[in-house]
């Protein structure tokens, strides 16, 4: 009879187990089920997230240039491109916000630190040019226009050309070319820049690179059309249409080369143009300037025909490591950044050495300050190159000086200007280039050395012995 009871009550007790193990399975398989569709709802909604990258709250069409409209639609990427105000200095680069007292021809209460002030070398170098007279860090892309409207450079008359680069000139092209950029752009080129100032009101934005109807990136700026144009050309590829033509990969880096480049204004029309037709090499700009006879200025002191190079990240950087493995512009300075299920650039644009962690650490597996003092490494290479290049500048200028009031030939001092002219560009490619040697640090080395070779050869023009006077040893008889 006991063991009857004790055999009832294991039954019963492993009854109750079993139906715990039950209960707990069920629950389990509950929660799995749960989990599991949870999971399955969140990947259908980034899905279609990624499927519909934006929310159309406003239609957008190819004359909206007002950023802020487009924010609407894409706030994200307004909020990092509002961010564009921030000054912030890097060791060799960016700029800190020094305070100004506004007046009514300047109204700009912060400003950047003076280039020439800093390194009085630079005025000298471009003694009787506008550089000569206010040349500032650059600060953010939303200073761009405000910057080069209020520039004490406007003491020397300077043309509607320059708006190309600092400002959102698209719609102001199709307006005055009836639809056609080119025609808007050789208009406004040659316009006194006062005039051509009242027909933009922002910077660069949204609508410059993309197309509104599909946020693909487009390049809308004439001059980087016919400079790549030129250029592939010199390489055998003819009619090349930058827009139809250029892969995705390419097209960030096209886009942000429509204005970090070399130019010269060409002829009377003042027409922006892209020195590109021997290639991209700083000596191929230079050839190129010599065989159309072109000269920015006459140098104040010595009377040599100057060139003026502006700002060649692009030429610089496709002679780099970075050009040559795949990286585009963006890579670095608009890195791919994680909102939901959204990839998006960065449209907060700034030196990568601020924003290491996206901006580097994506390829370069390594701790962010070895990164930092390796770009700082190069970067202080280059400066004590440039730095001496510059020291030899000076002397090679006071000697022509010299030379000129010793009354040493015409003939030695045209020569010695034209070494003058080459080495000042070469060294101005390096000074005018914004990564300070790092978008390519051997060309950047090969073109100062370059510039003191240019500065050796003209110290020897300036101490070559006159050519003999030829006598003529003919024999003249008395009639």
């Amino acid at each position: 009879m006991r063991e009857s009871k004790n055999a009832a009550r294991n039954g019963d007790g492993g009854q109750r187990r079993l139906l715990r193990l039950l209960a707990v399975a069920i629950v389990v398989t509950g929660l799995i089920a749960f989990a599991v569709t949870a999971l399955l709802v969140n990947i259908f909604e980034r899905k279609q997230e990624a499927r519909n990258p934006f929310f159309r709250v406003v239609a957008l069409t190819d004359d909206t240039e007002d950023p802020v409209v487009w924010g609407k639609n894409f706030p994200q990427q307004f909020d990092m491109y509002s961010r564009t105000v921030d000054m912030v200095r890097t060791r060799y680069g960016g700029s800190e916000a020094l305070p100004r007292t506004p007046t009514d021809a300047d109204p700009r209460s912060v400003v950047a630190q003076s280039k020439i002030e800093e390194d009085p070398r630079l005025k000298r170098m471009w003694a009787g040019y506008a550089f000569a007279i206010d040349f500032r860090e650059e600060r953010g892309h939303a200073y761009m226009l405000e910057d080069q409207t209020f520039t004490q450079r406007h003491q020397k008359p300077q043309p509607g050309t320059c708006l190309h680069c600092h400002a959102s000139v698209y719609t102001a092209y199709k307006r005055l070319g009836n639809g056609d950029i080119v025609r808007g752009f050789e208009k406004i080129n040659p316009m006194p820049y006062a005039e051509a100032r009242a027909l933009v009101e922002h910077p660069v934005t949204c609508i410059d690179c993309h197309d509104p109807d599909t946020m693909q990136l487009r390049v809308t700026r004439p001059a980087f059309m016919e400079g790549m144009r030129a250029w592939k050309a010199s390489q055998g590829i003819p009619d090349y249409d930058v827009n139809r033509m250029a892969t995705r990969q390419e097209m960030r880096a096209f886009v942000c080369g429509q204005c970090h480049v070399e130019y010269y204004f060409k002829g009377d029309e003042k027409r922006l143009t892209y020195p590109w037709f021997n290639g991209l090499l700083a000596d191929a700009a230079l050839a190129y300037y010599d065989e159309v006879g072109f000269a920015d200025w006459t140098h104040a002191e010595t009377g040599a025909p100057m060139l003026k190079a502006q700002h060649p990240e692009f030429e610089t950087w496709n002679q780099g490591i970075h050009a040559r493995s795949g990286v585009a512009c963006a890579d670095c300075h608009m890195p791919y950044i994680r909102v939901g299920a959204m990839k998006i650039s960065d449209h907060h644009v700034r030196s990568p050495l601020l924003n290491i962690s996206n901006a580097c650490q994506t390829c370069h597996k390594l701790p962010e300050e070895e990164l930092r003092e390796r770009a700082e490494n190069i970067q202080s290479k280059t400066f004590e190159m440039r730095n001496m290049a510059m020291d030899a500048l000076m002397a090679f200028i006071d000697a022509i000086k010299e030379a000129q009031e010793a009354g040493v030939p015409e003939e030695n001092l045209v020569e010695a200007r034209d070494y003058q002219r080459r080495a000042t560009f070469l060294i101005d490619f390096v000074e005018a280039e914004n990564s300070t040697g790092f978008h390519a640090p051997q060309e950047a080395a090969r073109i100062l050395f370059k510039a003191m070779d240019h500065l050796r050869h003209g110290h020897i023009a300036l101490s070559a012995p006159p050519a003999p006077t030829i006598v003529s040893s003919a024999v003249h008889e008395t009639p």
